[in-house]
């Protein structure tokens, strides 16, 4: 009886690997060679200006969620802090000096090896689901590099690299961008996804409060990322 269940897991798992190998020859593609050049800054000019970046620059409060409404968010981007929420945690997350953050479960704080390990995991948490919020915004970040790749339509992408910062340097983004510079997509080479340039949708905006775009969520194939109740005040 075990030999039977030990061979029907190793089918499992044989049976696991193999649709994984399938999927990637099908869906992986190498990351496209760019060519930097100015040419490459005035595109990516061109997308702030169509998503009237002065506007979300001047916008103070951004507030949303993440990971199926499990982490919660209220940016406070003057003063660099931000309220990140999830189960029963509260960091007040310093993000110039994250020893200054504050924790607490329930309300009630903690101190020790345990705080400092929740901000380790609160900044790990801020830095994805944040980049899924404002990353249009985030293409002059310090550490990026732009080139411009062009498709197959004759049209021009946008590929950013994230050569310094976050939590996965070396990560590249594809843009997708409508004539007028305004994003539709982008395709990741990112080190957390084994299969690379998969296609994640940035169609879905509103016009916040301050006047600020922001996407409501994302499609990534058949899984939707949902961004909860957005917002950007003053």
């Amino acid at each position: 009886m075990i030999k039977k269940k030990g061979k029907i897991v190793l089918g499992i798992l044989l049976l696991l690997f193999t649709l994984g190998a399938i999927l990637y020859a099908i869906y992986n593609e190498p990351l496209p060679t760019g060519i930097k050049s100015q040419n490459a800054d005035a595109l990516a000019m061109k997308m702030l200006t169509s998503l009237n970046y002065k506007t979300y620059k001047d916008t103070r409060f951004l507030e949303w969620s993440f990971a199926n409404g499990t982490h919660h968010y209220r940016w406070d981007k003057e003063v660099d802090t931000v309220l990140v929420a999830w189960s029963d945690y509260q960091v007040h997350l310093n993000l110039k000096m994250p020893s200054k953050s504050s924790v607490a479960k329930d309300k009630t704080s903690l101190e020790g090896k345990e705080k400092e390990k929740l901000i380790k995991k609160a900044i790990s948490f801020f830095n994805n689901d944040s980049f899924w919020l404002v990353a249009p915004y985030k293409i002059f970040d310090s550490g990026t590099e732009r080139s411009v790749v062009s498709l197959k339509d004759g049209s021009q992408a946008l590929l950013v690299t994230y050569t310094s910062g976050g939590d996965t340097p070396g990560d590249s983004y594809l843009w997708k961008l409508q004539p007028n510079g305004f994003p539709i997509s982008f395709r990741m080479w990112v080190s957390i996804i084994p299969i690379g340039g998969l296609e994640a949708s940035w169609d879905e905006w509103q016009v916040t409060e301050s006047g600020a775009f922001l996407p409501i969520k994302h499609s990534i194939g058949p899984i939707t990322l949902d961004m909860g109740d957005v917002r950007g005040y003053n």
